[in-house]
């Protein structure tokens, strides 16, 4: 029986290219002559620091296009809480991986709504669709593809 895998992952080496991109255009950047600014990425997290909210959200505007030119799907990054230690703010962007229960659930109760015969079973972080015909298992991609469920979903292992 045909399946495949839905799945929700970053390549770290392109949000890493990434990071270094926006770390090379804020050298350059007029608006930040004078200031001390910096955007790092810490293992699943980026943390961006500057003397004022407007600038933090300037540098994730500047990340964020060095992301998308990348084929990044921006919406894999969260803008998590602020931080404010002396005269700096700093803010952590978290880096979506996996698809956790909540999504799984969510994603499994649109295939079933929509009554394509598939059956949708959750592994760990991600989910296997299995169905008898080829067909079914394209709609279920272009559904999953054309939901706005706020996560950028890969399909991969499509085995006939």
């Amino acid at each position: 029986m045909p399946s495949f895998d839905i799945v929700s992952e970053i390549d770290m080496n392109q949000a890493k290219n990434a990071v270094e991109n926006a770390k090379r255009e804020l050298e350059t950047r007029f608006d930040f002559r004078g200031v001390n600014a910096k955007i790092e990425l810490n293992k699943e997290q980026i943390e961006l620091t500057a003397e004022a909210d407007q600038q933090v959200m300037q540098l994730f505007d500047i990340f964020a296009t060095k992301a998308s030119k990348l084929q990044l799907d921006v919406s894999s990054f969260k803008i998590e809480k602020e931080e404010r230690h002396g005269k700096f703010i700093t803010r952590h962007v978290s880096i979506k991986q996996g698809i956790d229960k909540e999504m799984a659930k969510k994603i499994v109760k649109l295939v079933k709504d929509s009554n394509i015969k598939v059956q949708v079973a959750i592994q760990g972080e991600e989910l296997r669709v299995t169905g008898k015909k080829r067909d079914d298992l394209q709609a279920v991609m272009q559904l999953v593809r054309t939901s706005d469920l706020g996560q950028p979903f890969q399909f991969k292992n499509f085995r006939d």
